[in-house]
C-alpha cells in the first residue's frame, strides 16, 4: 500500500544569460510537512518530493522549454531516480555540502555520458578540485557569500577550465555589471525586478499609448476609439497582434487586424494581451524578458486563485481585477517611474489601486503571496495562505496552470 503523498512548496527562480533573457529556472522544492528547524539543517528536498513534484507537475510545463536546475544532495546524486529526469533539459546542481571525492567525480562522468548538464552550487574555488572542474559544465558562485572583491581572482582561476560561471544572489544592477564585466555567462537574482527609484525616467510614447489603451478598455470605450489609439501607434498594433497570434487558440486563421482581434477574442481577452504587450514590446528581449515572465505568471496566478475562492467564471470582474493587479504590479520597474504616477494615468478601482500602492485588501495580500513565492520565502507563503484562505493544493494547482499558460506563449513564439 502506498504511503501518504507528501505536500510540498514549489519555487522557481529565473536564470538569465548575458542579454538578460531567461535561459532556465532553478526549481526549489520544500516539503510542507517538515519542521522548519529540521529544514534549516537539511535544506533540500528529499528524492521522493522531487520525484513526486516532477511527476505530478510535468517538468515541461514547469520549465516551458527552458533548462531546469535541480538541487541534489549525495543520496539523490547516487540514486537511479535522477535518470527519470529529462536529459538535455536538466542541470543537476551538486549542493555545496557534497564532498567532491573520486566516487562523486566518477558518478558525474556517468551522468555526463547520459547527457545531463552538471553544476556546482555555492562553490568556493579550491585548486584541489581540478578533476571535477574538468567534468562539470557550470560553477555557481554566491557573490554575497564570496564578496565582490574576491570575484576577479576566482573568475581568473576558473577560466583555466572548460566551465561557465553563474553569479548567484545578484540583487542590484551594479552587481550584475561587475559580474558581466568579469565574463560571467549566467546570472541569478532579482536585480532585474528592482525599481530604480532615483532614475525617474519619462514613460516613452509607446508606453503612454499602452496606458491610454488600458484606461480606455477599463472604461469600456467604444471599439472605434480603441482602434484610433492603435492607428496612432503602429508599433503597438504589431506587438499586440504578434502576441495574440503566438498563443495556440484553436483558430484556423491568423488575426490580422485589431477589429478582427476584438471580434475573435472579446474585450476581456484583448485587455490582458494589451497588459502583456506592455512588457513584450519594451525592448529587444521581447518574449524572453524576465519581467514579462514574472508579470504573466503573477497575473494568471492571482486570477486562478480568485476564481478558485469565489467559484468565478472566466471574465468575472473579480478575476479580471486580480489578473490586472498581477500584471500592473511590475510597471514601476518596467518604466522606472513611481507607481503613484502610473496609477494616476489609469482609471482603476479602489481595490486594484490599494493592492498596487499599499499591498492592502484581499488582492494586495494575494499579490504579496505571489511576490513571496517568487523569492521562495516559503515561511511567509505559509502564513499568507492562511490569511488569503487558500490551501496549499489550490496554490500548487494555480502555479501549474500559470506556468503552463505562460509556457504556451513561449512555445508558440519559439
Amino acid at each position: 500500500m502506498e504511503g501518504p503523498v507528501e505536500k510540498f512548496f514549489l519555487g522557481r527562480q529565473p536564470i538569465l544569460d548575458r542579454n538578460q533573457e531567461i535561459v532556465g529556472y532553478e526549481l526549489l522544492f520544500r516539503s510542507a510537512d517538515i519542521d522548519h528547524a529540521v529544514f534549516e539543517s537539511y535544506s533540500h528536498a528529499s528524492a521522493s518530493v522531487i520525484a513526486h513534484a516532477l511527476s505530478s507537475f510535468g517538468i515541461h510545463e514547469v520549465l516551458g522549454g527552458k533548462f531546469g536546475f535541480v538541487n541534489v544532495h549525495l543520496r539523490v546524486l547516487l540514486s537511479e531516480m535522477l535518470e527519470l529526469l529529462p536529459v538535455g533539459q536538466t542541470v543537476l546542481e551538486l549542493l555545496e555540502m557534497i564532498e567532491l571525492d573520486e566516487q562523486v567525480v566518477e558518478r558525474c562522468r556517468e551522468l555526463k555520458e547520459l547527457g545531463f548538464l552538471l553544476a556546482l552550487d555555492d562553490h568556493e574555488f579550491d585548486p584541489c578540485n581540478t578533476e571535477i572542474y574538468s567534468v562539470v559544465d557550470i560553477i555557481k558562485i554566491d557573490i554575497l557569500l564570496t564578496g565582490m572583491e574576491a570575484l576577479p581572482e576566482i573568475a581568473r582561476q576558473l577560466r583555466k577550465f572548460p566551465v561557465k560561471l553563474l553569479a548567484e544572489k545578484v540583487e542590484t544592477v551594479e552587481q550584475f555589471q561587475i559580474c558581466y564585466d568579469l565574463g560571467f555567462e549566467f546570472f541569478q537574482g532579482y536585480f532585474f525586478a528592482r525599481p530604480v527609484v532615483l532614475k525617474r525616467k519619462k514613460i516613452d510614447v509607446s508606453g503612454l499609448a499602452m496606458l491610454k489603451l488600458l484606461q480606455q478598455l477599463t472604461m469600456d470605450a467604444p471599439v472605434n476609439v480603441i482602434e484610433q489609439t492603435f492607428k496612432e501607434n503602429p508599433a503597438l498594433s504589431y506587438n499586440l497582434l504578434r502576441l495574440v497570434n503566438s498563443v495556440a487558440m484553436g483558430m484556423r486563421e491568423k488575426i490580422k487586424t485589431l477589429r478582427h482581434a476584438i471580434v475573435m477574442l472579446g474585450v476581456n481577452h484583448l485587455r490582458r494581451w494589451i497588459q502583456l504587450s506592455l512588457f513584450a514590446g519594451h525592448d529587444s528581449r521581447s518574449i524572453n524578458h524576465p519581467l514579462l515572465e514574472m508579470a504573466a505568471v503573477r497575473g494568471r496566478l492571482l486570477e486562478i486563485l480568485v476564481r478558485q475562492l469565489f467559484h468565478a467564471d472566466f471574465g468575472d470582474e473579480r478575476a479580471e481585477a486580480a489578473f490586472m493587479v498581477g500584471i500592473l504590479s511590475l510597471l514601476d520597474v518596467l518604466f522606472e517611474t513611481p507607481m503613484e504616477e502610473i496609477i494616476s494615468n489609469l482609471n482603476l478601482n479602489d481595490d486594484v489601486s490599494l493592492a498596487l500602492l499599499k499591498r492592502n485588501g484581499p488582492l494586495g495580500r494575494m499579490l504579496t503571496l505571489a511576490e513571496k513565492l517568487e523569492v521562495t520565502d516559503f515561511d511567509a507563503v505559509n502564513l499568507l495562505l492562511k490569511e488569503c484562505g487558500v490551501s496549499l493544493d489550490q496554490l500548487l494547482t494555480a502555479q501549474l496552470e500559470a506556468f503552463n499558460w505562460r509556457s504556451s506563449i513561449i512555445y508558440a513564439e519559439d
